[in-house]
């Protein structure tokens, strides 16, 4: 694809997601990895003006000092604006899963400073079919199926119909400078080891993947859209707890509002597993009564959902 082709592309993927494409400013995130490299590149040459650029840097390479200082100094000499951001306090639980929380948090903490409208991430296609087969494989519903959403709050990902391989090709042409980040070839990550099992599939076609994903994203929102009606009319309070006066509805539908409930009630504790909800549903189906957590729900003409009484010790 030429340079050309890929410009094209990224505007008009932000004007699909953007009514102020035209006049808004956008932060990018920059790893210094050849996706992310030619995002920044691209979008200073669609948008010209109005991006800045930010890397994390975990801390956790010996290296990433230098890849951030890397991105910092070819943006000097694009004339873009470039902060390097550092996680707050030492790694706690999954690395993998830390670092996304921190990097999120920082980037979204630098966009309102600098007053960007926009955050863009480089994720493009083959991310896409990586994460849709990583979440299938753990059984997940037409929420995790749907995949890397191109708009997330404050955050667009316009390539996502884009190949890793065309973003490669165009850093290469455009002699752009980048890192290659070890870990994304690392057995012991579930998504390097998926990666490197699909790289000889020649049959697996990423951009029919990403039209999937697209299409079960707006199915996502509709189904969201008719629990946030039911839920107006249907659940009330009831004493200290909840109440779902219509219980003549699809399973799909009974699981996102016995799971709204749940959150409601206990807004801090982590959402409970699909299959833990679907025996809290089955019981209730059949009048019965089941505990979740600190919460029971009972079924019958109408379920509640309340705090289980503490147990006395005697």
């Amino acid at each position: 694809m030429a340079e050309g082709d890929l410009e094209t592309q990224l505007r008009q993927a932000v004007q699909a997601l953007l009514d102020n494409a035209a006049s808004a400013r956008f932060g990018v995130a920059v790893s210094g990895g050849p996706d992310s490299m030619a995002l920044l590149d691209l979008a200073a040459r669609v948008f010209p003006g109005r991006v800045e650029a930010a890397t994390v840097d975990h801390g956790l390479r010996e290296a990433s000092a230098d890849e951030a200082a890397m991105v910092a100094d070819w943006c000097m000499d694009a004339g873009i604006a470039h902060a390097t951001l550092h996680p707050h306090g030492a790694v706690r639980g999954n690395v993998q899963s830390w670092a996304r929380t921190q990097r999120y948090a920082l980037l979204e903490e630098w966009r309102a400073a600098r007053g960007l409208d926009w955050l863009l991430t480089a994720h493009h296609a083959d991310d896409q079919l990586e994460t849709l087969l990583m979440r299938l494989n753990r059984g997940a519903g037409v929420g995790g199926l749907a995949g890397v959403r191109a708009r997330q709050g404050v955050v667009l990902r316009p390539l996502l119909g884009v190949r890793k391989a065309q973003l490669l090709a165009y850093a290469l042409e455009r002699g752009l400078r980048y890192v290659t980040d070890p870990s994304n070839s690392d057995p012991r990550f579930d998504r390097a080891a998926l990666r490197a099992a699909l790289a000889d599939v020649d049959w697996m076609d990423a951009a029919a993947a990403g039209r999937s994903a697209a299409a079960l994203a707006e199915a996502e929102e509709a189904l969201d859209w008719m629990v946030d009606g039911i839920e107006a009319n249907h659940v009330r309070p009831d004493g200290e707890g909840l109440a779902l006066d219509r219980t003549d509805l699809p399973r799909e539908l009974l699981r996102r509002l016995v799971l709204r409930m749940i959150e409601r009630l206990q807004p801090d504790a982590p959402p409970p597993r699909g299959d833990a909800i679907d025996r809290l549903i089955a019981a209730a189906r059949r009048g019965g009564k089941m505990s979740i957590g600190r919460l029971v729900l009972k079924g019958g003409s109408c379920w509640t959902l309340k705090v289980a009484p503490q147990r006395k010790w005697q």
